[in-house]
């Protein structure tokens, strides 16, 4: 009996199984012991010659699968010296790389958070230094409605002041208008005196019109001088709070316009800081996302490189483990063919010698890759009825 499909063999041959059938035939004519005996001996020396030539073809077949086999082994031991180091080595590598990288996109979030946090100062300092602004223009405007303030009231006691000159000027020259009047009046009194008769008579002492006239001058300049005086010296007065009330506002005007001046520059230098701020900022936020660009470009380099090597990893483990099964394979087909060297050689030395009587016969499968033949020794096939089977197997 054989099997329908043989199992796989690395050297293309393939062993099923030895069928060993072995019958008593009947006897004829009463029994012929010598011719059977003769037979047996023929047979037995046939036997025994086929089976010394199998067994040199078996060993011959094992010292070639030794040899694959130790070649086998050989390339397994250099393939594991040289390819699983480096794989390690270069997972090491891997790791590193990754590590660095990792430390590197740590910093940058970590150099991204602290320029971030200056742009949020800047922006706080610009908004500090803008409501600063505010309040300094909100001053300035302040000032300069006190300064027109100012200026109105300057130009109000420039008009009192010109109307107090033209009030001065029309009392010279009421005064010399009474002044004239005067020394007409005096001059016509005289002449009045000077054309008149003398006569005495007892009255009442006469009016000196003169030294009357004198005293109504003398009245007169002495009101006019203290006029003069009073106003004189209340435009004295009212010129000197003009003049300090001007030299005040001119220097607060000078103080505020120099504020305005330093304020004006602030302004512009930090507006010009801002526009740098900023500008540092798009630089800054440009260089970040180039950065993280590239790093996840890099990343996901690594990140197939070791999707590669991962993929290598399990193609060599699938290989190292096909490799292993074809060398227990080996091993098994080795075991096997000394097991069956083992057998043949106790046939050779006698360990399972067929009886005599009556003579034995052998039929052995002999399967070469999918085709299996069976020979008879000798080659007359014995009967069906009897028939007995001995199988060794080789699972």
């Amino acid at each position: 009996d054989f099997p329908s499909t043989p199992p796989p063999s690395p050297t293309g041959l393939t062993y099923r199984k030895i069928s060993v059938q072995k019958y008593r035939p009947p006897s004829v004519y009463g029994g012929l012991n010598t011719i059977g005996n003769y037979i047996l001996a023929v047979n037995e020396k046939l036997t025994m010659q086929n089976l010394n030539d199998r067994l040199a073809s078996y060993l011959d077949k094992v010292r070639s699968l030794e040899t694959a086999n130790f070649q086998l082994e050989k390339q397994i031991r250099e393939w594991y010296e040289t390819s699983s180091p480096a794989t390690k080595h270069d997972h090491s590598l891997y790791y590193k790389t990754i590590k660095d990288l990792q430390s590197k996109i740590g910093a940058a979030h970590l150099n991204n958070a602290r320029l971030i946090l200056q742009i949020d100062n800047a922006k706080l300092a610009a908004d500090d230094f803008h409501m600063k602004y505010e309040t300094e223009l909100a001053l300035k405007q302040n000032v300069e409605n006190d300064i027109a303030g100012l200026l109105r009231v300057i130009d109000g006691l420039t008009l009192t002041r010109a109307d107090l000159e033209l009030q001065i000027e029309d009392m010279k020259e009421d005064m010399a208008f009474l002044k004239k009047n005067y020394d007409e009046e005096t001059e016509r009194l005289r002449r009045q005196l000077g054309g008149t008769v003398n006569v005495e008579v007892d009255a009442a002492p006469r009016i000196d019109l003169a030294k009357l006239m004198d005293n109504m001058r003398q009245q007169y300049e002495s009101m006019a001088q203290k006029n003069r005086e009073e106003a004189k010296e209340q435009f004295d007065i009212q010129i000197e709070k003009l003049n300090q009330e001007v030299a005040v506002s001119t220097g607060q005007l000078q103080i505020q316009k120099s504020e305005i001046t330093d304020l004006r520059r602030n302004f512009q230098s930090l507006e010009i800081e801002l526009q740098s701020q900023l500008s540092m900022k798009k630089a800054l936020e440009d260089t970040l996302a180039e950065t993280e660009a590239r790093y996840s470009l890099q990343l996901a380099q690594i990140q197939a490189a070791i999707g590669n090597a991962e993929a290598q990893l399990i193609q060599v483990r699938a290989d190292m483990e096909q490799q292993s099964n074809e060398y227990n394979s080996l091993l098994d087909i080795k075991a096997r063919l000394e097991i069956e060297i083992a057998t043949y050689r106790r046939l050779l030395e006698g360990e399972d010698k067929l009886p005599t009587p009556p003579f034995w016969l052998w039929a052995v499968a002999i399967c070469a890759a999918d085709i299996c033949t069976c020979k008879w020794f000798p080659p007359c096939p014995p009967p069906n009825h009897l028939k007995k089977n001995i199988f060794i197997h080789f699972n």
